[in-house]
């Protein structure tokens, strides 16, 4: 029996990966004792909780959850409902530990598809035995487990409150065991934890967010753990597979978390046609005119908000630093329907959000304090797309940058990474071929919407999206033509989300326009997508990075720029 994963297709283009994995995928190997140290045993405040679960940033559906004390025993126990692709009502889920925290039974109760499941594993220091009930038939498995293992089957939420009340305490370098019940056990390991404040409609909450790595099998998995002062879990986030759970009072969207906030930063709220758009503008420190240039970035693909936080490092609110630095004001804002933002983003498109981005950039042109000849905008992965859709079609837009951003068609692009993915994955040409193949066909489908006899169902409840259709389409030898501002093209030259030549596409388009002004394109040495320094510039490698500071080169070389 396999529980649902939290899958997707490999839909993702520049900030997520190529290929959106499992939370476990392909053969899990046995377990080994652990190369660090553990974390201690925490003592978590009981009491219920909801939980809010967002797909890709549609909501799916919620899970109920209960920590309780009974004696010397932990039961964490919950009823939840999701909707599609998910599909599954959990009619009973509990897991029961000893009071520092040794795992002792798992019990799994639930409907998947209109088929019911159910799990019962008991557990001692070193295994876990599984009674797995399927479509009327019953099986038995055995896994070789670590002595106090976090037991945290697929799909259900109230497994990660254990390993919230495991992170207590926990420093860099802490290495934790989880078993994916009933598939086998992976390492977790904690890249980093920082103190934050979330504001929210009760006042500030004192959290702290621990960066982890899921040590899957050949394709870690990066993920943020974000849990409150009475060791509770707040919130869950798996960039790689569109997933964020968060607590349901805290889902609406007043509450941000502040992981950085530079001193001279405010927050803004933006007019937009049955909506705000909530932003933070940095201005320079130092007195100077009294209209000043200003600078609007555009964050990439996924719920990034404004500060476009990714593997630990805050990207946006870094760069525009560096940028208030030099004298300008720097505008940064949380995308339609992410953070603060209001608006809804099930069927958005990059055209919708150019739309976003010309409010912007329009509302900033009226402030008395910002100089209107002067407004640049510069859009870092898939926001230099929706920056080029935007400088199309408004002439407020004064110059344009690109940042990491595709030189071709989207629907190439995702195939390109594929093929990179499949190669580190050291896929058979026969696997490639066939992956290649699947995934042509999915794209085409979604183009067309024709040939979806021949998908899987669930491969096209997760693709079948306007935005996705949107960046497939997506060409800028199309667009080009047509903007008339100078273009920036700033490319890191270990990038193997957006590969750097990307940038020179981009340049020999912006050069071949009529009449065409100015185009600049500059590669930075040893800089990955995040903008950062890094060894091999892969994915996997994001979540080991030692350095969380971008490269100054980035505000540096936009700033000479924007001044000549």
């Amino acid at each position: 029996m396999q529980l649902r994963h939290f899958t997707a297709v490999a839909l993702s283009a520049m900030m997520a990966p190529a290929i959106l994995l499992d939370a476990v995928g392909g053969p899990i190997a046995p377990a080994q004792a652990p190369s660090a140290v553990q974390s201690p045993a925490a003592q978590p405040a009981e009491g219920d909780v909801e939980f809010t679960l967002f797909l890709s940033g549609a909501r799916v559906g919620i899970e109920r959850v209960r920590l309780a004390r009974s004696g010397t025993t932990w039961v964490l126990s919950s009823t939840a409902q999701f909707g599609a692709p998910i599909n599954t009502t959990v009619n009973r889920f509990e897991v029961k530990y000893t009071a520092d925290w040794q795992p002792l039974e798992l019990h799994i109760e639930a409907t998947q598809a209109g088929q019911p499941m159910s799990l019962a594993t008991s557990f001692s220091l070193t295994t876990a035995i599984n009674e797995i009930t399927q479509k009327g038939t019953t099986t038995s498995k055995t896994d070789q487990v670590s002595a106090r293992t976090i037991v945290l089957p697929n799909t259900f939420i109230a497994g990660y409150e254990a390993l919230a009340a495991r992170l207590t305490g926990a420093q860099p370098g802490t290495e934790l065991r989880a078993y994916i019940a009933p598939q086998g056990e992976v390492a977790v390991s904690v890249k980093g934890m920082s103190p934050e404040q979330l504001p929210s409609p009760a006042g500030m909450i004192a959290i702290r967010r621990y960066e982890v790595v899921f040590q899957n099998p050949g394709r870690p998995m990066d993920g943020t753990i974000t849990i409150d002062s009475r060791s509770r879990l707040v919130r869950l986030d798996l960039p790689a597979a569109g997933l964020r759970v968060v607590r349901s009072e805290l889902a609406g969207v007043a509450v941000r978390s502040q992981p950085v906030r530079n001193s001279n930063d405010s927050d803004v709220l933006i007019p937009s046609t049955g909506f705000s758009l909530a932003g933070t503008m940095t201005t320079p420190r130092e007195p100077g005119k009294i209209r000043r240039p200003a600078v609007v970035l555009v964050a990439g693909s996924g719920s990034v908000d404004r500060d476009e936080v990714v593997a630990g490092i805050p990207i946006f609110a870094q760069m525009a630093a560096g940028l208030a630095d030099r004298g300008f004001v720097v505008l940064r804002y949380d995308k339609r329907g992410v953070g603060q933002s209001g608006g809804r983003n099930e069927r958005v498109t990059l055209q919708d959000y150019a739309d976003d981005l010309i409010t912007t950039v329009r509302w900033l042109a009226k402030r008395e304090d910002i100089d209107p000849k002067q407004i640049a905008v510069a859009g870092h992965s898939e926001g230099g797309a929706v920056a080029m859709l935007a400088a199309e079609r408004e002439d407020k837009i004064a110059s344009l940058i690109l940042i990491a951003a595709p030189g071709m068609r989207g629907a190439d692009l995702i195939l390109e990474q594929q093929r990179h993915a499949l190669d580190l994955m050291g896929a058979t040409e026969q696997e490639r071929q066939a992956k290649i193949e699947l995934q042509t066909r999915i794209q085409n489908a979604v183009i067309t919407d024709k040939g979806w006899e021949s998908i899987p169902k669930e491969l096209r409840e997760q693709a079948d999206s306007a935005w996705f259709r949107s960046f497939l389409l997506f060409d800028p030898a199309k667009v080009m033509p047509d903007i008339k501002q100078p273009i920036l093209i700033i490319q890191g030259d270990l990038d193997r989300q957006v590969f750097p030549h990307h940038a020179d596409q981009l340049a020999s388009l912006a050069r071949n326009r009529k009449k065409a002004p100015p185009v600049e394109a500059v590669h930075l040495p040893g800089i990955n997508h995040l903008l950062v320094p890094a060894t091999t510039g892969d994915v996997a490698e994001y979540g080991s990075l030692a350095d969380k500071t971008i490269t100054p080169a980035v505000a540096k070389t936009i700033g000479d720029w924007l001044k000549k």
